[in-house]
């Protein structure tokens, strides 16, 4: 019998209306399981387990597993792909979690996504097999997730940064945000320590066919994605970062994705480098472009374009160009009165060739399920 994921006795549910959600019994599990609302999705996963027999999945187009489980990738550059799971790939960091930030009965977690978002249910998973007291906040306003996350409490949250920028009231009693999806701006990583000055902040680089891969904290240098998390071995192979671990996913259930494995080691495409054991990352091989026999990596002028004044968020899209190989331009939100300024900037610290030409601005930004860009609708000017 394979392992399952439980119901923790000491653990309670509570949806977005605050009301708490009670088990759902076995027979009643579906392996199909719609989203929302999301108090008995999750309890329909419990009741499932991902054991022998009882795969599941919430949302997603598709078969239903016949044990584990699947999740969905974000598509920030398509469509969504399933992810085939064994239920130990996460009870397996469940573990390490709850040594690393005391998850466990009496603790108030909240995830703020929809659990069609392998973080999000990631996160909500976790708080129900330790036994700890967790709120499901998908669907309400920002506003209102802050007042509930104020109003219970709560003193851990898992989020990505999109979901972290529109919180605006304080949260004192907030002790732990653990980010995924994209790292912290600045100007975001200001913005925690206004609302929730009690809370640390941790920030997990990783992706859904890997899980965590690295963990960063306030010891982590500027530009880093931090130290190897626990269990895991991180290798370079001509730049590109490839991970062991039992943490793993299985493979796609459907259409193949870009994960590649090689004796039990997975990449995920990203290239980067290690130094005094912090990963920095470049960006995604798929990504990168040649410009005047230059490889440029988008991720990395993202990065930096979000790092200066008056820009919120910032894409960095390309086109081919016959003699430079490509040129690049950027889509940004935020200040378009800072436009001068910022592209003096991009090109003193990058160069004519390597700097976006021009800037187009938005006042709203595309984002998928999981809180990132969502490039291929930039593409289209969408």
């Amino acid at each position: 019998m394979s392992a399952r994921f439980h119901w923790h006795p000491q653990a309670r549910l509570f949806g977005p209306d605050g009301r708490p959600v009670r088990p759902c019994g076995a027979g009643a599990a579906v392996p199909l399981i719609p989203p929302d609302p999301p108090g008995p999705a999750l309890a329909q996963a419990l009741a499932r387990g991902g054991g022998f027999g009882g795969g599941f999945r919430i949302g997603g187009a598709g078969p239903a597993p016949q044990e584990g489980f699947e999740t969905l990738t974000s598509g920030s550059t398509g469509a969504p792909r399933r992810i085939a799971r064994s239920v130990e790939s996460w009870t397996a960091s469940f573990a390490v979690n709850a040594g690393l930030f005391g998850i466990g009965p009496g603790l108030r977690v909240a995830v703020l996504g929809g659990l069609v978002h392998s973080l999000s249910l990631y996160g909500a998973l976790e708080g129900m097999h330790l036994g700890a007291e967790v709120h499901l906040l998908p669907g309400l306003r920002p506003d209102r997730q802050g007042r509930a996350l104020a109003d219970h409490r709560i003193a851990l949250i898992y989020a990505t940064p999109a979901q972290l920028r529109g919180l605006t009231l304080p949260l004192p009693d907030l002790r732990r945000v653990l980010v995924g999806g994209s790292k912290l701006d600045p100007g975001l990583r200001a913005h925690l320590a206004r609302l929730a000055p009690a809370a640390e902040v941790s920030e997990f680089y990783g992706a859904a066919e890997a899980s965590f891969i690295t963990l960063a904290d306030a010891a982590t240098p500027a530009g880093s994605v931090g130290r190897a998390y626990p269990g895991v071995e991180l290798g370079l192979d001509g730049g590109e970062v490839w991970v062991r671990s039992p943490y793993l996913f299985r493979g796609y259930a459907g259409e193949p994705g870009g994960a590649r494995w090689r004796d039990g080691w997975l990449s995920v495409g990203e290239m980067g480098r290690i130094e005094d054991g912090f990963l920095h990352l470049s960006g995604r091989r798929g990504r990168m472009v040649t410009v005047a026999d230059q490889n440029v990596f988008p991720e990395e002028i993202e990065a930096l374009m979000e790092s200066l004044p008056g820009i919120v968020r910032a894409a960095v899209l390309t086109e081919p160009d016959a003699r430079r190989g490509h040129i690049l331009h950027a889509v940004a939100m935020g200040d378009p009165a800072a436009e001068g300024a910022v592209l003096a900037a991009l090109r003193a610290a990058l160069g004519p060739l390597k700097a976006p030409r021009r800037i187009a601005w938005r006042g709203d930004w595309p984002e998928t399920a999981a809180g990132k860009t969502d490039f291929a609708a930039l593409e289209r000017g969408a």
